[in-house]
């Protein structure tokens, strides 16, 4: 590979910033082709085109030989497959893409709604308060904060020397994340189906890198509903589904109950109305559907679900990516029945109001 150096200026992306830059697009290009590999490179060779990605010092080959080296892609039979790496970085690139919004955002992203009088030791410091234990003080950067006070020669230990290592509470979560895959999450031009993958794949990697004890369960709903495991998660795509909410929650809960979390909680994204059930009482799981106004029908059954979460202490958070009336009707009524909380989001706000959610709902569970 060949570089060309020009004139430096402060504005100037740097070679491998511009090579991280082209790397986040083409993961963000495969959560829209659903993982397929061939596509997205298509995608690439279409906005080079456009935007000059690529030069005769980097050519659209080199950037696929280094696809290759990094073992992101592998080549089979002439096509190009996800490597499991690729899934990871698709799963870091969503997380960072969702992170760097939150740190840029008036809240942020606070690290005091995860830390407390825990007993799991973290590698940050801070003052010493009232009731934290005396074996995580950290001695050399309190006896430090005592001599730039005083100095070396009269060593006197005042409170606000102590140093604190932060720990992480014991408390831990189940969560499921429900995702809408009917057909309305691609309808009228708009793709609903991309931002809430990268917010599945974000929230994991949340979970991954700083909540081990938490587990995270993913499921989708459409006609029907289905858990997926998160090296699926990239290849989901939207099908010609109504919206079976209930089978979504009730799947949600049964995987709730075979956890030994001390909390349990399902986030919901959807853009639609309940709009089908399995019809009662048959065992070919036959669905009946509905897609004109609230059929209660289905909303009763669907809200009957909302009432058996809420009895199993189970807090359904909803996040509405739609301001349909029919959507916000059934919301009020699904959100009283369960006694959770419901939100109107934009695709572009999605993933940091799940992270901060999530976040809070943590902190609730510590105290």
């Amino acid at each position: 590979m060949k570089f060309v150096y020009s004139r430096w200026n402060e504005k100037s992306l740097t070679d491998e910033q511009k090579l991280e830059r082209l790397l986040n697009l083409f993961s963000f290009i495969l959560l829209q082709t659903s993982g397929d590999v061939n596509e997205a490179l298509d995608w690439m060779n279409q906005l080079d085109e456009q935007y000059n990605f690529f030069d005769e010092s980097f050519t659209y080959s080199d950037f696929i030989n280094l696809l290759k080296d990094k073992g992101l892609i592998d080549e089979t039979d002439g096509m190009f497959i996800l490597t499991p790496k690729g899934e990871m970085k698709i799963r870091r690139d969503s997380f960072n893409e969702i992170f760097g919004k939150m740190k840029k955002s008036p809240e942020g992203f606070h690290e005091s709604s995860i830390n407390g009088k825990g007993i799991e030791r973290n590698n940050t410091t801070k003052k010493y308060q009232f009731g934290d234990q005396p074996n995580n003080i950290d001695t050399t950067q309190t006896l430090s904060n005592a001599f730039k006070r005083e100095g070396i020669d009269e060593f006197i230990l005042n409170e606000e020397d102590i140093e604190i290592y932060d720990t992480e509470m014991q408390t831990s979560a189940a969560t499921v994340l429900l995702v809408d895959i009917s057909h309305s999450m691609i309808l009228y031009g708009e793709d609903r189906i991309t931002p809430a993958k990268q917010v599945a794949l974000g929230l994991s990697e949340l979970i991954l890198s700083k909540f081990r004890k938490d587990s995270l369960s993913i499921v989708l709903f459409g006609d029907e509903a289905r858990e997926v495991s998160l090296s699926e998660l990239p290849f989901v795509q939207v099908g010609p589904f109504h919206t079976n909410t209930k089978a979504g929650l009730e799947l949600a809960r049964n995987i709730l109950k075979r956890k030994k979390n001390a909390n349990k909680q399902i986030f919901m994204i959807t853009d639609g109305k309940p709009s089908a059930i399995y019809e009662p009482g048959t065992n070919s799981r036959r669905i009946y559907k509905n897609s004109w106004g609230l059929d209660p029908k289905i909303i009763n059954k669907t809200l009957d679900e909302a009432v058996a979460c809420r009895r199993e202490k189970i807090k359904i958070t909803t996040f509405m990516i739609a301001q349909d009336q029919y959507l916000i009707e059934f919301i009020k009524q699904f959100t009283a029945a369960n006694g959770g909380k419901a939100y109107y989001s934009s695709l572009n706000e999605l993933g940091e109001q799940v992270f901060v959610d999530y976040l809070k709902n943590k902190n609730r569970f510590e105290d």
